[in-house]
Formats: C-alpha cells, sequence, structure tokens
C-alpha cells in the first residue's frame, strides 16, 4: 500500500513539471520544438569557419586596398548562381501587377475585389480607424484576382491601365509597350544601426507619484528631440527604387562597341532567361533583397509558420570566405594559382590574354553555372559577372573592420559627395582580366550606377550554433 501511495506521488510530481508553478526556473514552455530552418531555394548551406582574408598573391596594380588578416565569419546560406534575368523578373513582374491592382482598385469597375481587408497573417482591419480614403497602405492587395489587361470583362480596366503604358507619342511604329520609368518599388526597412547608437535610445522618464515613490513613464519624451528622433518610426526608413534594369548599359559601357542587340533583347528575350541580370544598381539589388525576404516570410506566415530571417547582400568577408570554398590561400575559387584546370579547360568567364574573349567559352555574359563549382557548390564566384556586396568601399576597412563577421555599410543619401556612394564589387566579370578574378581583389562602384558587368546573388544569416547544426538545447523539464 505504502509502495502504491509513494508511486501515485511520484506520478504526481513528474506530471507537473510541464507546468510554471514548480517554484523552478523553466523557461517559457510550449515553444516550438525541434524547428529547422527551411533551405531557400537556389541556395546552398556554408559553414562558419576563420581564414586569412585577403591576397595570396602579388598586388599587380599596387592598390593596396587589400591586406591579410584573419577574420571569422559566422554560417549563412548563398544563392548557388548569380540571379538571373528570369528571377529578377519576377520582382519586375511583381511590382507591374501591384501597380496595376492600385490603379484597378481606385478606378477600376470592381475596385473592392483587388483590395483585401486583412493581412497575410490574418489580422483584420477596422474601417472604422481605417477610413477607405483610398490610401493603399491601409488595404492588402487581393492577387486572387486577375487583373483585366484587355479591358475583357470591363472596357473601364482598359481604360485605366492605360496611364502604365507609354503615350502615343512617345511610342515607336505606334506599338503599346509598358512605361518602365513607373516601375517603382515602394518599400520600408528598419535602420539597426541608427537604433542601437547610445545617442538616440530611449530614456524612460522617471516622475514622483504620490504613494507610490518614483517610476518610469512611457512615452515619446523619452527619446531625444535634437537627434530628430520622435519616436520608434524614426527608425523605419521609407524607400523607392526604380526596378527596372538599366538596359541601355550595354551601349553606354562600350563607347566604341556594338551591343545593341543586347540592349533591345538581354533583359527580356527567353534566349536569355538563364543568363545573369545586368544593369541593375546596388540599390535595386537592396530592394530586390527586402521584397524577395517578405515574399518568403510572408507565405511562411500565411501557412502559419514563424520566420522572419532576411535576405540579403553578403558582406565582403561572407563573399570572400564562400567563394573561397573553404579553402585558404587560394587565389581562385577552384583552389589552384590558376584559371585552368588540370584539363587545361577555363574555371571562369574572362577576359583571355590580350582580348580572346571566346576561348573560354562566351564572348560575353554566360549562361550561369556553366563552369565547375567551387567546393561549396558555388558557381561564377569568379568572372561572368562581378557582384554587389552589402558593403561601403573604404580602402582601409579590412584595418578597422572587426575580426568577427566583418561588415562595414553605410547608406549614402543622394547629397553626399560621390565617395561615399562608393560600394565594394568582387568577382571580376566577362570583361576583366585575371587579376580581378581572384577572391581576395577589392574595388568598387557607385551605388546609383548600373553596368552590363555587374549582377548579385543573395545570402540569408543560419539561425543557432552554426558549428553543429545538429545541437539541440536542453531542457531538463519537458
Amino acid at each position: 500500500m505504502k509502495n502504491l501511495v509513494l508511486i501515485i506521488a511520484i506520478a504526481i510530481i513528474l506530471g507537473s513539471c510541464g507546468s510554471s508553478e514548480i517554484g523552478e526556473l523553466i523557461g517559457v514552455q510550449n515553444r516550438p520544438q525541434d524547428w529547422e530552418q527551411p533551405l531557400p531555394y537556389g541556395m546552398t548551406y556554408i559553414p562558419a569557419g576563420s581564414y586569412n582574408m585577403g591576397p595570396a598573391d602579388q598586388d599587380v596594380p599596387y592598390s593596396m586596398v587589400s591586406k591579410s588578416r584573419t577574420v571569422t565569419v559566422g554560417a549563412f546560406y548563398m544563392d548557388e548562381t548569380e540571379i538571373t534575368n528570369n528571377e529578377y523578373r519576377q520582382f519586375v513582374y511583381w511590382v507591374r501587377d501591384s501597380l496595376a491592382h492600385v490603379i484597378l482598385g481606385k478606378n477600376g469597375s470592381d475596385p473592392d475585389a483587388h483590395y483585401i481587408k486583412a493581412d497575410r497573417r490574418g489580422n483584420q482591419f477596422d474601417p472604422l480607424t481605417n477610413p477607405r480614403t483610398f490610401v493603399k497602405d491601409f488595404y492588402f492587395i487581393n492577387w486572387k484576382t486577375v487583373i483585366d489587361w484587355d479591358g475583357k470583362e470591363d472596357p473601364a480596366n482598359k481604360t485605366a491601365l492605360e496611364e502604365m503604358f507609354l503615350p502615343e507619342h512617345e511610342r515607336f511604329h505606334f506599338i503599346k509597350e509598358l512605361d518602365t520609368r513607373k516601375l517603382i518599388y515602394d518599400f520600408y526597412w528598419i535602420d539597426l544601426r541608427k537604433a542601437a547608437d547610445k545617442n538616440n535610445r530611449y530614456n524612460y522618464a522617471r516622475i514622483q507619484e504620490p504613494g507610490l515613490g518614483e517610476t518610469y513613464r512611457l512615452d515619446t519624451l523619452g527619446y531625444p528631440k535634437s537627434n530628430g528622433i520622435i519616436d520608434r518610426r524614426s527608425f523605419i526608413v521609407h524607400d523607392q527604387v526604380q526596378v527596372y534594369p538599366d538596359t541601355l548599359c550595354w551601349v553606354h559601357d562600350f563607347t566604341y562597341s556594338y551591343n545593341e542587340p543586347l540592349t533591345k533583347m538581354y533583359f527580356w528575350h527567353p534566349a536569355y532567361d538563364n543568363y545573369p541580370v545586368v544593369g541593375v544598381n546596388w540599390k535595386q539589388a537592396r530592394a530586390f533583397c527586402v521584397w524577395r525576404t517578405d515574399l518568403l516570410n510572408g507565405y511562411l506566415a500565411h501557412n502559419g509558420e514563424a520566420f522572419y530571417n532576411d535576405i540579403r547582400l553578403a558582406s565582403e568577408s561572407e563573399w570572400e570566405w564562400a567563394a573561397r570554398g573553404g579553402l585558404d590561400l587560394n587565389s581562385y575559387p577552384n583552389g589552384g594559382p590558376y584559371l585552368k584546370d588540370i584539363t587545361g579547360c577555363y574555371i571562369a568567364n574572362f577576359k583571355n590574354m590580350r582580348g580572346n574573349y571566346v576561348d573560354d567559352g562566351a564572348p560575353q555574359t554566360s549562361i550561369v553555372g556553366h563552369y565547375l563549382p567551387n567546393d561549396y557548390g558555388l558557381y561564377d564566384m569568379s568572372g561572368n559577372v562581378a557582384e554587389w556586396t552589402n558593403n561601403a568601399f573604404d580602402e582601409s576597412m579590412i584595418d578597422f573592420g572587426h575580426d568577427m563577421n566583418m561588415d562595414y555599410t553605410y547608406n549614402a543619401k543622394e547629397s553626399d559627395q560621390e565617395v561615399l556612394k562608393r560600394k565594394t564589387i568582387r568577382g571580376g566579370s566577362w570583361k576583366d582580366i585575371g587579376y580581378y578574378l581572384q577572391v581576395s581583389t577589392r574595388t568598387y562602384e557607385y551605388q546609383d550606377t548600373a553596368k552590363s558587368y555587374i549582377g548579385f546573388r543573395c545570402v540569408q544569416s543560419y539561425l543557432g550554433n552554426s558549428m553543429n547544426p545538429n545541437l539541440k538545447s536542453s531542457n531538463y523539464y519537458q
């Protein structure tokens, strides 16, 4: 009988271990278990590690902008290839269609069909607090509604969408074409570095309450007005970027060269769908990352999955670590000191010899993934097109940057001097000599400048213990 009572008592105690009322520090219970970060489509895992960042060979032009330094990089995911024309076109089409929905939601035959009064997470909008004065931020686009481009359902829809196309006096041979100047992506991002500034932090106001002594008060008085900080909104940046690539860059970049066919067809023709997108400046590449983040996280949130990790451009230290493929002191992604492998085949698309562009198989850009990947499974880390990184360019960055996840960013304003608008590019391109294809070579271009030889790829930070992804945290009370 005593044994039975003891067993029952133990069962009661063990059964209460899942409760927070046992007087012990057990953390918040019923948290998601065995959570795994989804592998973004088209990306590959890059493990954390330390390496000697910087040149492994002679600084041929004596630029003195790169030194050897040991740095550590956390784990992340990176696109296997550069962003292609067809992938970037998805972004352009999204902006195009969203603009069409906004127009039809204002002037179309059925305005309510293009908007829903709940966001992707199911949060309903109160029409009393958000009156319908046609402010698009109050309502979310209903993407299930088919856009009536041709006015088949109602001619009024076609008339309303006319403003998206070139006016008749600008049309060539009277061909109706989309006015790409109107494809502007309207978005927001949080300036965490500005928010982290000690001078911009919120200071709780201490007031004397009768009978309560000193208490804290939460209001806008705690923010430093002298820095222009009103409240949390001061750290949310509203931005707008024209998203259509500069297709004229093919002609602009090479004055005495015939590149008109590429200007006319490179971005839109299906023959170039899997070629790297070019003519995209740094600001457009960053906007693409914001859109791609929202696209992924919106889908996951709609399906009840909590995941809000940014997709972004790589830092210089991340890019070089990924390009090396886990090898140290190598000049090129294949690990060797040359741009040919042991069979005598070129490992990248670049300017050979004194101008033999076709010797590597492509006179200009080539289809992504054509050459062999490095040991991390990444294609075209050298050659084809150079790639934007997230970092501002400074000649001495490797000296003052932190050796843990080295990063230097600066969001230049239009009014800033040109030198502050420099952004680092890496990897070299189809028009560059071998020196620029070395994994350690640093160079730059201006953030508002688009070139026919610069593209980009995206990364996403890995969450958790990057040295041992299979390590699970213990919980004694589970």
